[in-house]
Formats: structure tokens, sequence, C-alpha cells
């Protein structure tokens, strides 16, 4: 199965990147997936079943370490059609 999850942390910083939108871009970046699109006001993955669920998982731990105070996400399913 293929996941693609789209997320955001929060608070907003429009002058410098917050600290665990930070983390969250390297969590990202650095897992095995295999497509990264990462923006100032989301970010979007994609991969396999078990690489983006243990994104997910690295991702709200160290954004909430990091001072993160909402993270906002959404997991779908990829089908073969949606690529």
């Amino acid at each position: 199965m293929r996941l693609r999850v789209e997320f955001t942390t929060e608070p907003f910083d429009l002058d410098e990147a917050p600290a665990h939108a930070v983390v969250a871009r390297e969590v990202v970046e650095g897992a095995e997936l295999d497509a990264v699109d990462v923006g100032p006001f989301g970010n979007t993955a994609e991969g396999g079943a078990e690489a983006v669920l243990d994104a997910v998982d690295a991702v709200l731990r160290r954004a909430l370490t990091a001072g993160a105070t909402r993270i906002s996400l959404q997991v779908n399913v990829v089908e073969e059609g949606d690529r």
C-alpha cells in the first residue's frame, strides 16, 4: 500500500522558519520516501505505508518537542492512477 501525507505545523512565522518546521522538514527529507514537497504553508510526502507511517510518527514527536502547538495532517491511500 502507498500513502500520501500532507501536514502543516504551527505556529507560523513568515520571517523565519520556526524550529518545529525545520525539524519536520528534516524528518521527511531524511525518510525513505519516494516524493517529498516542502513548502512554507504545507508539506507533502508519499511512499510505502511503513515509511510514511514511520515519518508521521517522527514528525509528530519531534515537531511537538521543538515547539509546535498544532500539527494538522491528512493521510490518503494512493491508488495507481493517482500518481
